[in-house]
Parts: structure tokens; sequence; C-alpha cells
């Protein structure tokens, strides 16, 4: 799609004058959010459908200097969170910090796990990802490694909802080195049991080059042993990591990935994500930041992001974060603006609860975790 614009662009210059004026008349596709989509103002208390708004924890009661990267789950008690948080991201003092909220307030945030090796090599910690299969116990899946280029993925359980963990696995490997689990977003689970984590992995080529692409780890016992399907693209032509699986009525998946190239891209599978289409860009802007999209129970789809490019002017970036929803997967409507406001307002992680609400989870300029609930009805 991108390539595809982009050639239409540069033939422009050779056509007459009044064919120009002619199609811009039709207001094509642009990379200016406001010409292609009405984004909705700012959100405010008392809005239709806004529950609440609230801090996993105060700033001045910070446990670190940055935070990053959430992930929430409902347990039999209540809600998780889990985040990474140190010095900064990359830091070798960045571990895994949980709180969790069993109807009494957000309980202050413990760290659970850290990169430690050894007495003289330790490692920061990354992207932890909850997830509470249908049977078995809370899954905290995460990554321990230098860089994303050479992470690999690690996991702990709990058998109460989180209050006490398991000593950390590595996950294993696959054919295509280790692997790294669900590498920012929550898993699926399948009406047979089969665990489906949506992944990816960053390569850097001799030439530095960078390779993005996109793959997935699957298991049917549990998460005891794990396969390996893909890479489903080549991750050049469109660099796209940390994907979101979406399921349909009729049977089909679909994917939502972050990317290199300013828009959120997409791939279907009609085989229970063992075969995937093509890696195409959608029409929904992506500032190179992490999304997330979670199917609701009466069959639409969520999708959390950043509705902006970057180097545009304000809002651009990180610092506009908005909600849109889809019957179709094809066709979004933004409906929320959760923030925008200059900062980093980034990494969304988005579920829908028991009882029907949405809880949306994201980083607030890097200092605290937000929590936002709406009723999507």
């Amino acid at each position: 799609m991108y390539s595809k614009i982009k050639a239409v662009r540069e033939t422009w210059v050779c056509i007459p004058v009044f064919i120009i004026i002619l199609l811009t008349s039709c207001n094509p596709v642009r990379n200016t959010d406001q010409e292609v989509y009405q984004i909705p103002d700012l959100m405010k208390p008392g809005d239709k459908g806004l529950i609440l708004q609230e801090f996993i924890y105060t700033t001045e009661n910070s446990p670190t200097p940055e935070c990053h990267a959430s992930t929430i789950e409902e347990t039999s008690s209540g809600m998780i969170t889990a985040w990474f948080g140190g010095t900064e991201e990359k830091d070798k003092d960045v571990g895994i910090w949980v709180s969790r909220n069993e109807g009494d307030g957000w309980t202050s945030p413990a760290e659970v796990v850290d990169g430690v090796q050894s007495d003289t090599l330790r490692y920061p910690c990354w992207n932890p990802v909850l997830f509470q299969p249908e049977t078995g116990d809370l899954m905290l899946f995460y990554k321990v490694g230098p860089s994303p280029r050479d992470w690999w993925g690690m996991l702990m359980t709990s058998a109460d909802d989180g209050k006490t963990w398991s000593p950390p696995r590595k996950l294993g490997k696959g054919p295509n080195g280790d692997l790294i689990g669900p590498v920012k977003n929550k898993p699926i689970q399948l009406p047979d049991g089969t665990i489906i984590c949506p992944s990816s992995r960053e390569t850097r080529l001799p030439d530095g080059n960078l390779i993005w692409s996109v793959h997935f780890e699957k298991s049917i016992d549990n998460g005891n042993s794990w396969e390996t399907i893909g890479p489903i693209h080549d991750g050049q032509e469109i660099q796209a990591i940390q994907p979101s699986i979406l399921l349909y009525k009729n049977g089909k998946m679909q994917i939502l990935c972050r990317t290199r190239q300013e828009y959120i891209s997409e791939s279907w599978s009609e085989d229970s994500g063992e075969t995937w289409s093509a890696m195409n860009l959608t029409r929904l802007p992506n500032p190179n930041a992490g999304t997330d999209a979670v199917t609701l129970k009466d069959g639409r789809q969520l999708l959390v992001y950043n509705h902006t490019q970057r180097g545009n002017d304000f809002p651009s970036g990180r610092n506009m974060l908005n909600v849109a929803i889809s019957e179709d997967g094809k066709f979004w409507k933004p409906v929320l603006t959760l923030e925008r406001q200059e900062g980093e307002f980034s990494y969304p992680a988005v579920i829908q609860s028991s009882d029907g609400l949405v809880h949306i989870l994201y980083t607030y300029k890097r200092r605290t975790i937000k929590h936002v609930v709406i009723d999507p009805r």
C-alpha cells in the first residue's frame, strides 16, 4: 500500500493540471489524520461510557524512576497488572513489578523478578504479559536480555492470583533462536485449549538494515512446550512487530501490528493461525509505537493506539492516545481520545472483563501507569 501511494504521487508531476485539480478535489488519503478520520475530543469525567480513570500508583510513591510496557489480566479474585520499571529502559536494574486489586484498591507495587544471571552479570527485563488460561495457573511472560535483538522469553506462574510466583524458567529454543513468548500483547486461547502467543523478532543485518518480522508461538499443553509458526512475512518491505490477535465469528483471525512505515499493518488467517495472508498497511496511522486490541463479547473489535505519526505538528508521536471500534476489522471509527497533551502516553494493554467492562492500561509519561475503565455498550 505504501509503495503504491508513493508511486502515484511520483507520477502526478506528469499529469496535466486539470487532472491534478480533479484528483485533489476527491480528498485522497494523506498522512494527516484529520483529512481521513474525525478524532473525538479529549474524554473528561462525566462522559458517557467513562467509568474510571486512576493511576496504579502516584508519582510521589513511584518505586522506580521510570516504568513502561504494562499488562493487565482478570483473576478469580480481581485484577492484576504488571510492567517493567527501573532507572531507564535498557538499564540493568529494570525488573518486573506487579500490583493487584481485589476490590479495595491497588496494592503497593512489588518487584517479582529481575534479570540477575550471576553475582557479576545482570540484564534488564522487558515487556511482561499476563495471561490466565481457561484451566491452570496464571501466567506471567517476560523477556530478559541486553536488547530486543538479543533477549529471550521467560515464564513464571501463580496458583494464587499473583500473590506468589513459581521460579522463573526459560521458554526454550525454536527454529529461529530463543523463544520469546508473547512479545507485548496477550495470547489468545482457542476452544480446543490451544494457546497462541503473538510474537515478533527484531534482527539487524550485516549491512545495518533492520528486519522486523511477526511470528507466533503455539502451545497445546498449557505452556509446557511450544511450536513456532512463521515468520509470516519478510520483515523488510513492511517492518512490523508486536501484533495483537482478533477473532471473528466466521472463524477468521486478524492481527494488527506496530510498524516503522507510519501505519498499523494487518494480516488475516482462515485456518486458526496456521497460515496468514500477506502483510499489508491499513489506513490507521502509527508513530512506531505499540498498540493493543481486543475482540469484544458482542463481536466488535476495539483498538487502542496513538492516532498520530512522527514529525507532524502537535499532536504527533506518542502524545495522543485513542480508541477505535470496528465491526469488520477493515473500517475503523475513532470513538475516544484518552490523552492529548505533551508527553508520552503509550504501550496500551486492553482486556474486557467478565462484567463486560473494558480495562485499558498504558504508560503515563514513563512515570506511572494509568488505568481507564469504559463501558462499551
